[in-house]
């Protein structure tokens, strides 16, 4: 599937991730491990209709590059362990691990090459997206998946909602990072003569520096600071309505939530935590808004890092993240 020149590897899913609690067989799939299926992505298109995959971003370089503290990589694993365990409450849709694209030695930029091509590959065949970091530099490779499968279709308007503390839009000096992806899609835009459409969600101004709020408004890119993420009626009510135009002139939407949005207090596990961040309740209120829009295309949760997590808050948040999106997903059927 992938172009045999990019030093990138790909690991299908392992059932050794999956287990948890035993329960009574005469009352059926109780947990996420007896539901999980476990596909080769060279084989998906024999395995009849997926509704949603999993996949993993295993890579640190862009953090590492970026001068955070690395550990990301083995997010998407701990993710799995932890989500294997929680309840399901699904029952109309199939949902897959397909594995992970793997970056070897420091070729960030092959896997996120090669991590564009699986995700065009799944939008193309009608299937949904989670993936799980993973450095933020995940977010170049996942939009341009999403463009690639979309760009010579009708509806081919994709908006970038992302959910952090940071704009991630840091000029390419040397070598692309975690903290330049939004603009490294600026670029690859602007080759083919279009607009960045991005809306950040829980911008804090002690962690961005005066120049990437110079660059987001000269790329008119909108933007929620932390203090207004709050989840009180008016709050939330606020910032849906300057939400809604967004949305409105957008065919598609790409979410993205970078665990380092969240309060430390909820999110310890991440490379730059914060104590002024939002709360879980906060965006499980938002994504269920959004996911209302019946826009959403794909989506992705960014650098988890177990080796800095208290207590598996962190990765227990981002597990029910997920189970939170496919069951909105699965509602909607």
């Amino acid at each position: 599937m992938f172009k045999r020149e990019l030093n990138v590897d790909y690991k299908p899913g392992q059932r050794k991730y999956w287990t948890g609690r035993k329960s009574n067989p005469d009352i059926g799939k109780q947990y996420w491990y007896q539901e999980i299926e476990i596909i080769n992505i060279e084989h998906l298109q024999n395995q009849g209709k997926v509704d949603i995959a999993l996949l993993g971003y295993v890579c640190d370089e862009g953090v590492r590059r970026n001068l955070g503290r690395v550990g990301a990589q083995k997010g998407p694993r701990v993710l799995r362990e932890q989500l294997a365990k929680l309840p399901i409450h699904f029952d109309r849709i199939r949902v897959a691990d397909i594995g992970d694209i793997i970056c070897l030695e420091d070729s960030m930029e092959d896997c996120q090459d090669a991590f564009a091509e699986l995700i065009r590959h799944l939008i193309t065949e009608n299937i949904f997206p989670i993936a799980i970091g993973g450095g933020h530099d995940m977010a170049y490779g996942h939009f341009m998946g999403i463009h690639n499968a979309i760009k010579n279709t009708p509806k081919n308007r994709v908006g970038i909602i992302n959910f952090d503390a940071h704009f991630d839009l840091r000029p390419v000096e040397t070598k692309p990072n975690s903290g330049t992806p939004f603009n490294q899609i600026i670029a690859a835009l602007k080759e083919t003569k279009n607009t960045i459409d991005y809306f950040a969600i829980g911008i804090q101004r002690q962690s961005n520096i005066k120049q990437l709020f110079d660059i987001a408004k000269q790329e008119h890119i909108e933007y929620a600071l932390n203090y207004d993420c709050e989840s009180s009626h008016a709050e939330l009510q606020a910032l849906k309505d300057k939400l809604q135009p967004f949305i409105d002139r957008n065919d598609y939407l790409y979410i993205t939530i970078d665990m380092d949005g969240f309060s430390s207090a909820f999110a310890p596990g991440v490379s730059a935590p914060s104590p002024l961040g939002f709360t879980p309740r906060f965006v499980f209120k938002m994504l269920k808004f959004l996911f209302e829009t019946n826009k959403v295309i794909s989506c992705d949760i960014a650098e988890l890092n177990p080796t800095l997590d208290r207590d598996n808050l962190t990765v227990n948040l981002a597990a029910k993240l997920v189970d939170f999106i496919v069951s909105i997903t699965n509602d909607s059927r």
